[in-house]
């Protein structure tokens, strides 16, 4: 049975979000219809949300909510996703040049996994520090849907995947309550857990989907009799 996470949100714990965790999931349970979320991942700016514990929202909503962060390296923002007691002592995550190789394979050894987020972004995705720096090497995944994306930056994403051969992700990077599940990625395996997700991410099955809607095309005006 498949899964389907949003991998990339903010929720209030953010210092430029004030969307409630429950606003979420209200919003989710209305529009399972047209969003299909079974799950979203708080990713905090520059921290871990340690405190939160939001077992009793998810069984009043029916949706599975887990804690991850976002942080900033030398090569763009990541999510890190499997943050534990020891990753927070190597690493400092109100850092805002952190080493993205020695993060992403620091990481990796201690459990968790490294995903770069919205990589077709000017100054803080990927795309753009590949234009003037070596690859990373480890890369799981990139991000290569996200709900936050201007005009042009999932097209750069999408070639960034091509070229590099990496898996992609899909993430609302939703700041408001709105955009949550704008895109998501879908699992084939069931996820309950951060461990889950961590382990289906390394080696699992999954790709990015889009629930954005879709603008319908202008149809061509038909002449005026006789202005031909």
């Amino acid at each position: 049975m498949a899964t389907i996470i949003d991998l990339h949100s903010h929720s209030e714990a953010s210092d430029d979000s004030r969307a409630p965790v429950e606003a979420y999931l209200n919003w989710i349970k209305l529009r399972r219809a047209e969003r299909p979320i079974d799950g979203i991942v708080l990713t905090e700016h520059r921290q871990f949300n340690r405190s939160g514990d939001y077992r009793e929202l998810e069984d009043k909503y029916g949706v599975l909510v887990l804690r991850a962060s976002e942080i900033e390296t030398d090569y763009g923002h990541m999510l890190v996703f499997g943050v534990n007691d020891e990753i927070l002592r190597r690493f400092d995550f109100t850092d805002v040049r952190l080493p993205a190789q020695i993060v992403i394979d620091g990481v990796a050894a201690m459990g968790g996994v490294v995903v770069p987020c919205h990589p077709g972004r000017p100054t803080v995705g990927l795309h753009e520090h590949y234009e003037h720096k070596p690859p990373l090497h480890n890369i799981v995944a990139v991000e290569m849907l996200n709900g936050g994306s201007r005009k042009g930056e999932d097209e750069r994403s999408r070639e960034l995947v091509a070229r590099h051969g990496y898996r992609a992700i899909g993430g609302s990077d939703s700041h408001m309550v709105s955009l949550i599940g704008l895109c998501a990625t879908s699992f084939s395996s069931q996820i309950g857990t951060i461990e889950d997700l961590v382990r289906e991410l390394r080696s699992g099955d999954y790709q990015p989907v889009d629930f954005r809607p879709r603008r319908a095309v202008p149809r061509r005006a038909e002449p005026v009799p006789g202005q031909e």
